[in-house]
């Protein structure tokens, strides 16, 4: 069994057919570990054929721990993992199969200063991620190229779970895929205040677990200031219209929920 497709899920009806339509034909097999989904979830994986496999799990707020129950459940070689609103594009498609089928790759040319590197075997790689906010994709306010670590040799990849904005780690040498992840997280502004909640939800019970008391002036006006003028001007994210100011208003500002979402659940 060549490569292992792994979706960890819950409540996912309206976005599992990116991964699903865009990754099904090239897997050997589909692992998902769905959260107690109540919706159509569930009936909607099982009519993409015999490759699926369904696990049913909690759904824990460090939603890493069910894609880490994923990866653990794959037999293929090797394992490509995604989220249900992610899509690959047709070049990655290509990418993928060629680098798990030839086993080699190249670093990335901008830490080698623009040369070609030798090709080196890998156990894994970082795949370039788009993503789509409120009717585009954002490739500015250093949003593009987004590197996450998808595609990994069975066995040599797993979550700490430490941390929500985490990557797998990986024992071995990771290199670079060129053709990217195609993320609709953020389609319509609900969805997106309901990630955005949920992240720094995270965030605040994370300062709580470690016993961290954040500073007054930093989360009210340093970090939401500099981020702001860091994402909007400095990495250009005027260049991305409307939706450009909007995700930078809104990532520095969340500084303000965490601090307000810690203060009031340490009390």
């Amino acid at each position: 069994m060549k490569l292992s497709l792994c979706i960890a899920v819950f409540n996912e009806e309206k976005n599992i057919h990116y991964a699903l339509d865009s990754a099904y034909d090239m897997a050997d097999e589909v692992i998902i570990v769905d959260g107690g989904s109540t919706d159509k979830t569930v009936e909607i994986a099982k009519s993409y054929g015999a490759k699926i496999k369904i696990f049913h799990e909690k759904n824990p707020p460090m939603f890493h721990i069910n894609k880490q129950k994923a990866i653990g459940r794959a037999k293929g070689e090797w394992i490509l993992q995604l989220d249900a609103d992610e899509a690959l594009s047709e070049n990655l498609k290509s990418e993928i199969v060629e680098s798990i089928n030839v086993g080699v790759g190249s670093s990335d040319p901008q830490l080698t200063g623009g040369n070609t590197p030798p090709l080196r075997i890998f156990a894994g790689y970082y795949i370039p991620r788009k993503n789509y906010f409120l009717g585009r994709f954002l490739m500015k306010g250093g949003q593009y190229p987004d590197y996450t670590i998808r595609l990994y040799k069975n066995g040599r990849a797993h979550f700490p779970c430490r941390n929500v904005h985490e990557n797998v780690e990986i024992d071995g040498v990771v290199g670079y895929l060129k053709n990217p992840i195609l993320h609709y997280a953020d389609p319509n502004f609900s969805r997106y205040l309901m990630r955005w909640h949920r992240y720094n939800n995270l965030d605040a019970q994370k300062l709580i677990k470690e016993g961290k008391r954040p500073d007054l002036f930093d989360y009210l006006v340093f970090k939401p200031v500099s981020t702001f003028f860091l994402m909007y001007f400095r990495h250009k994210g005027f260049m991305d219209g409307w939706q450009g100011f909007i995700f930078a208003f809104y990532s520095s500002i969340r500084f303000w929920s965490v601090y307000a979402k810690w203060r009031l659940e340490s009390n």
